[in-house]
């Protein structure tokens, strides 16, 4: 029997380099997982405290297939307190972790054949989901000179040459954590908003921010829930923030047009969110939830600071700037392979091999989030300890320094 066209997209390699740094990490070896966007500490005690009581209560029955009343007025509430905005919980659709939201937001959004534009480098599953869909998928490159974010001017040259139906951005980005500043996403929203173009704004790592206001009383980031009226779709999540990775548990703050769309796809596809995650969530917005989350990304500053005050000796050039979100994205070029005498790595991919298998640290390739230069650069997340961190680089460094005398 055939395998359907629409399913022919790559693997996310960050979970193939996991489950080899696990095979190691089993095999008793030494090893230091920085490849996947994963904070170490777990969700705060308020959240698993809650988790327990429910687990006792035994109530664990379907919820609405938007999710629960109380969690989705308590995610209402976030964006009142952090962002002075006022959203409708009705407008709030609490989803599988962001990725159920992305995909719930892309069929209710666009139709086969929709054109839809993504920042190249950028978050595969976007492009994989948008190409399942039957979506036409157009990336710009967007290099140091952009901050590796879409502009207008980019989307005005790809307008005039087709429609667009679709912009998806991220800030802070993975894998390069560059933000948007709050002039220019108003500009790209009000450019969609006249041009009839969807935004769709990934706010996952809201809270991971190293500029601006304190991480305990808020984000430097701007929601593009501003512009809900404009048609903008907001997906955020409790994985990054809230360190709930397998909680599975996300949301979305859509526009009044989508909510009825969104609501019966839900339904059909998962009936709700689980229901266990749903209601230990409303716990992450008690102060003692946000504390604890602002802690983490405390944690992950100082790990920022060390990385960036070493980016010399590790000779990645050039690195995007880490403006938010826990990541370090840099140019192995140095390192790689110059032809075939050259015992050095070919690429990104085997580099990420090589150094796994010869020092225990793990990152990941390039070619995830860049299907054109990738194959020269690597993501480090630095979600991990600082010591942790510190001791990966020292592996790093003295790994290279015997490529480069090979």
């Amino acid at each position: 029997m055939k395998v359907s066209a629409r399913s022919h997209v790559p693997p996310f390699a960050v979970m193939q380099v996991l489950a080899a740094a696990n095979a190691r990490r089993a095999a008793g070896e030494s090893v230091l997982n920085l490849c996947a966007g994963e904070p170490s500490s777990g969700a705060a005690e308020p959240v698993r405290e809650r988790a327990i009581e429910i687990l006792r209560s035994g109530d664990l029955g379907y919820t609405e297939a938007l999710g629960a009343p109380g969690l989705r007025e308590a995610i209402a509430g976030h964006y009142r307190r952090w962002y002075d905005v006022d959203v409708d919980p009705a407008r709030v659709a609490v989803t599988t972790g962001s990725s159920g939201g992305f995909l719930l937001a892309f069929v209710a959004a666009f139709d086969v054949g929709d054109r839809v534009v993504l920042a190249r480098p950028g978050y595969p599953a976007y492009r994989n989901i948008l190409t399942a869909l039957g979506c036409d998928v157009v990336e710009l490159d967007c290099g140091p000179a952009t901050r590796y974010q879409p502009t207008v001017d980019q989307l005005e040259a790809l307008h005039a040459e087709a429609p667009v139906a679709g912009l998806v951005v991220a800030s802070p980005a993975n894998p390069t954590g560059t933000m948007i500043e709050a002039a220019e996403l108003g500009a790209l929203s009000r450019w969609c908003a006249d041009h009839g173009v969807r935004l769709v704004s990934d706010e996952i790592y809201h809270g991971i921010t190293y500029s601006g206001p304190g991480q305990s009383n808020g984000p430097a980031a701007t929601t593009a829930a501003r512009f809900l009226d404009d048609g903008a779709v907001v997906v955020n999540s409790f994985s990054k923030y809230w360190a709930m990775t397998g909680w599975r548990l996300g949301w979305l703050v859509l526009p009044d047009g989508l909510v009825a769309a969104v609501d019966a796809l839900a339904s059909n596809v998962a009936l709700c969110p689980p229901a266990l995650a749903q209601h230990a969530a409303v716990a992450a917005f008690t102060k003692e939830a946000y504390a604890a989350a602002a802690a983490n990304v405390a944690s992950y500053a100082t790990s920022r600071a060390l990385l960036l005050g070493r980016v010399g000796e590790l000779g990645w050039d050039p690195v995007a700037p880490a403006d938010g979100a826990f990541y370090l994205y840099g140019d192995v070029s140095r390192f790689l392979s110059a032809g075939p005498d050259d015992p050095r790595p070919a690429d990104s991919v085997a580099y990420c091999e090589r150094l796994l298998a010869e020092t225990g640290v793990a990152l990941t390739p390039g070619t995830d989030f860049d299907g054109v230069h990738g194959g020269a650069w690597v993501r480090l997340s630095f979600a991990a300890a600082p010591s942790t961190v510190a001791t990966a680089v020292d592996r790093i460094v003295a790994w290279q320094a015997l490529l480069l005398g090979a």
